[in-house]
C-alpha cells in the first residue's frame, strides 16, 4: 500500500463520485478508509481510489450493491494471493470472467440504445430548418 493519504473531499474530486455517494458505499461495506486522521477524517489511498473507480464503472452498467462487493471480494483474493489452492483461484477467476461477461453484454446493449439515439436526434435536426438561429 502507498503512503499518501487523502481525505474524502480529494477522493470525491479524483473519482467523481459525491461525498455522500462515498459514504454510502463505506456504510455498506464496499469501501473502508484506511485510516482516520487524529481528527477522525477518513483517510484513503491509491488502493481506495482504484476499489471507487471499480465500483463507479459498475454502477451504470446495473450491478448491484452486492454484486460489486462480490466481485471486489474476488479480485481482493486473487490480488492477496495468499494460500490460495488452484481450485479455489480457478473459481475465483471464473466469477470474474462472469462479471466481465455480464459487462460485456450489458455495453452492446448501451451501444444499441445509443446508436438508436443519434438515429433520433438526426431525425429530429433533419425536421429544423438548416440554419437556425443558436444552432451549427
Amino acid at each position: 500500500m502507498d503512503g499518501k493519504h487523502m481525505q474524502i473531499g480529494e477522493v470525491a474530486a479524483r473519482t467523481e463520485l459525491s461525498l455522500r455517494t462515498i459514504r454510502h458505499y463505506e456504510e455498506t461495506g464496499l469501501v473502508v478508509p484506511s485510516a482516520r486522521s487524529q481528527g477522525g477524517f477518513r483517510l484513503y489511498t491509491e488502493t481506495d481510489v482504484a476499489r471507487l473507480m471499480v465500483i463507479r464503472r459498475m454502477k451504470p452498467l446495473g450491478f448491484t450493491l452486492d454484486q460489486m462487493r462480490d466481485l471486489l471480494d474476488a479480485t481482493d483474493r486473487l490480488d492477496d494471493g495468499g494460500g490460495l489452492g488452484p481450485d479455489e483461484r480457478e473459481a475465483l477467476l471464473q466469477r470474474v470472467r462472469e462479471y466481465e461477461h455480464s459487462a460485456a453484454e450489458q455495453v452492446e446493449k448501451l451501444r444499441v440504445q445509443l446508436a438508436r439515439a443519434e438515429d433520433f436526434a438526426t431525425t429530429l435536426r433533419a425536421r429544423l430548418p438548416e440554419h437556425e438561429p443558436g444552432h451549427p
